[in-house]
């Protein structure tokens, strides 16, 4: 019988919560992120600091192909691989931990062992432990099994993590594809990067060629992020190919785009920016459903903001957009974005178009180097949210180029 403790309580009974608490401090050492290299390298620090020794992950690629990752302590106590990969396809094949077997090496037995990594049928490989002569006691088998166990859960969810985060990327690649040409006089960039609170999202640009010369630019922003705001921006974009065929203003084609999206409960609203460059009049029409203003960089490198009436975004069926038209000639570059670009947690927007405003760009920069420099001087690549900007500079018309009457 156990003794018992001052206050009448077996200390056998007082010691098992200790226990258990210890063990979820370190299973919960383990998995602290979607990293699969940085799960495996929590396991076998927790499994050394568990049972001592060294401890490493063998990785079992196709063909058999198998090595030693995560290695925490003397790599040269480990059995070597093919002993190793023998004992992870056993204990596979019996579903259960190996015991500890003595492992022959360099003259001496040291005691070793493999876990297998693997959860729900899924096998990922094993843990390996291995120390100078003490031999794994029942317990510590039964501990590292756990450790495995809850690695292989998270390393799991770390390759579908992975999988899905590829089938987003190439459905926003195929969401994003290129835009449609612009006229040869005008030059025109875009760049598109995604946040970090998301994988994919609904910022977008489009440029549509125009009669005339003429094209229209456009940068749109769905509300949210995700696979749905994904699919509600590829819904806009096509409506607005549609719509800008009828070559309307922007503002009358704002506003035919937020009844065709009001008229869908399901849509999601959106902001949105048109500008309609005409290099034949040297000028550019706005026109805003709730985006930011665009900037204009001069031949002088500076940067200033354009005022637009800002109407309601699209999708709420209300309407009122207004255009605004200004001057631009070749010594200057149009710049549309959306808000992940200037934006920044806890800040006032109008600080952040300042900061905007600041940026000091080459005379001689193009729409490339315009978009890398900004990209640049405002950090894009921590931006919280998704980030495309557009970059257009007029030059000097191709004669013959865009043909009669387009």
């Amino acid at each position: 019988m156990w003794p018992a403790a001052s206050g009448g309580v077996p200390e056998r009974d007082l010691a098992v919560p200790t226990r258990l608490a210890a063990l979820r401090t370190a299973l919960a050492r383990i998995g602290t992120t979607l990293d699969e290299g940085k799960t495996c390298a929590e396991l076998t620090r927790e499994a050394v600091r568990q049972v001592g020794g060294t401890a490493a992950v063998l990785w079992v690629g196709g063909e058999a192909v198998a090595r030693y990752e995560a290695v925490k302590g003397d790599p040269a106590l480990l059995p070597g691989v093919p002993w190793a990969l023998a004992a992870v396809r056993k204990a596979s094949a019996l579903e259960e931990a190996v015991s500890a077997i003595p492992y022959a090496s360099a003259g001496r037995a040291r005691p070793a062992l493999c876990v297998p990594l693997a959860t729900d049928g899924h096998p990922y490989g094993g843990l390996v432990c291995a120390r100078e002569r003490a031999p794994f006691t029942p317990a510590e088998v039964e501990l590292l099994g756990l450790l495995a166990e809850r690695a292989a859960s998270h390393i799991r969810h770390a390759r579908e993590h992975e999988r899905v985060s590829g089938i987003v990327g190439n459905l926003q690649r195929a969401l994003l594809a290129e835009p449609g040409r612009p006229h040869p006089n005008l030059d025109v960039a875009i760049r598109y990067m995604p946040g970090q609170s998301a994988l994919v999202g609904g910022d977008w640009c489009e440029t549509v060629r125009l009669h005339f010369g003429r094209t229209l630019l456009v940068v749109g922003d769905v509300m949210g992020h995700g696979l749905e705001a994904a699919v509600d921006m590829s819904a806009y974009r096509s409506s607005l190919r549609y719509i800008a065929s009828a070559d309307l203003p922007p503002h009358r084609v704002l506003r035919q785009l937020d009844d065709t999206a009001s008229a869908e409960a399901d849509r999601r609203p959106a902001t949105c920016l048109i500008a309609r460059v005409d290099p034949n009049r040297g000028q550019v029409t706005l026109a805003s459903a709730g985006h930011l203003p665009p900037a204009v960089i001069d031949g002088q490198g500076r940067t200033s903001l354009l005022p637009v009436p800002v109407g309601p975004p699209l999708g709420t069926g209300l309407g009122g957009y207004e255009p605004a038209t200004y001057r631009l000639d070749p010594t200057q570059t149009l710049v549309l974005f959306t808000d992940g670009l200037v934006e920044h947690r806890g800040e006032d927007i109008d600080h952040s178009l300042d900061r905007l405003a600041g940026v000091a760009f080459a005379a001689t920069a193009g729409v490339e180097d315009v978009i890398d420099t900004v990209l640049a001087r405002l950090d894009a690549r921590h931006a919280e949210d998704d980030v495309a900007v557009l970059a257009a500079q007029l030059h000097d018309r191709v004669p013959g180029a865009d043909g009669p009457g387009t």
